[in-house]
């Protein structure tokens, strides 16, 4: 941690004959100030030797939260558990001006076990959920002739739609991976990056304008090298971050506060793994 600038002029003019004594640390740090923007080559070179493993984390950051996209858009069976949900929705509130809703907030997933019916023994996921496990299972039977004649019975079909649904959590892997990542840095890191070579560009322009040997010399060269290459870099990573952002607005059943959501894009792939951990609950309880 670089002195400030109080601290700094203090020890500067720190006299040897001093009958206070300097501790090793302030010792270092007044030999340090000797050196011309020591602190500023010290930020740029950490910046240089981080740059590569930041770059990666932020690759592997915004690849997850695509592929979370798409499984959230393509994953046929969670598709049709938030068509039930809308349409449950709907059917209860029929003759009312939240009757005919397209869409609902995401938050709504997380609500379905606080919605009971009228004897307050099952929950309205209870229900979507097993009205999907008895229309994946018939779905199953029907579409396959070799079990359709040893599947007639309804246990056995409620048996076969219950592995179908419960396996909806095994498929999203990619949004339970993307919901433990801190929504707040992907982002921000890139701006760090960005900044940090603004940085490096002052250090280059302030070592040009000191009268150093050779070996300096060589300092500007290796930091103008490595800004040409960073910059391409930096510039691949704003677009990748680009598409991971417009693939969460596409996400379109999940309509309401999209600003919101572009603030903590990962916040999606939270609200969907508690969600699974419900369905996973509500399959399991399903089974005794």
């Amino acid at each position: 941690m670089a002195p400030t600038k109080e601290e700094e002029r203090k020890l500067k003019e720190f006299k040897e004959d001093s009958p206070f004594k300097l501790g090793p640390a302030e010792k270092f740090l007044k030999a340090v100030l000797d050196i011309p923007f020591a602190f500023s080559r010290v930020d740029a070179m950490l910046y240089m030797a981080n740059f590569e493993s930041d770059v990666d984390y932020l690759k592997k950051s915004f690849e997850t939260l695509e592929a979370a996209c798409e499984e959230l858009q393509n994953n046929r069976m969670f598709l049709k558990l938030l068509e039930a949900v809308l349409k449950t929705w709907n059917r209860m509130n029929v003759g009312t001006n939240r009757g005919d809703a397209q869409a609902f907030k995401l938050d709504t997933l997380l609500k379905l076990v606080d919605v009971n019916d009228a004897d307050g023994k099952t929950t309205l996921m209870h229900f979507v959920v097993q009205e999907i496990i008895r229309t994946e299972g018939a779905r199953f039977r029907d579409t396959n002739q070799i079990l359709s004649s040893i599947l007639n019975e309804d246990a056995k079909c409620r048996r076969l739609g219950l592995q179908v649904v419960s396996g909806i959590s095994s498929e999203l892997t990619n949004v339970k991976k993307a919901a433990t990542m801190d929504s707040e840095l992907p982002s921000s890191d890139v701006s760090k990056l960005s900044k940090g070579i603004a940085n490096i560009s002052e250090v280059v322009r302030i070592n040009e304008t000191i009268k150093s040997n050779e070996s300096n010399q060589r300092i500007p060269e290796s930091m103008n090298r490595f800004m040409r290459l960073a910059e391409e870099e930096i510039l691949r990573i704003q677009a990748q971050e680009s598409v991971a952002l417009s693939l969460v607005k596409d996400t379109e059943y999940f309509h309401g506060n999209l600003s919101k959501e572009e603030a903590h894009p990962f916040r999606i792939c939270r609200v969907v793994r508690d969600f699974l951990t419900v369905l996973d609950w509500v399959c399991k309880k399903s089974v005794q």
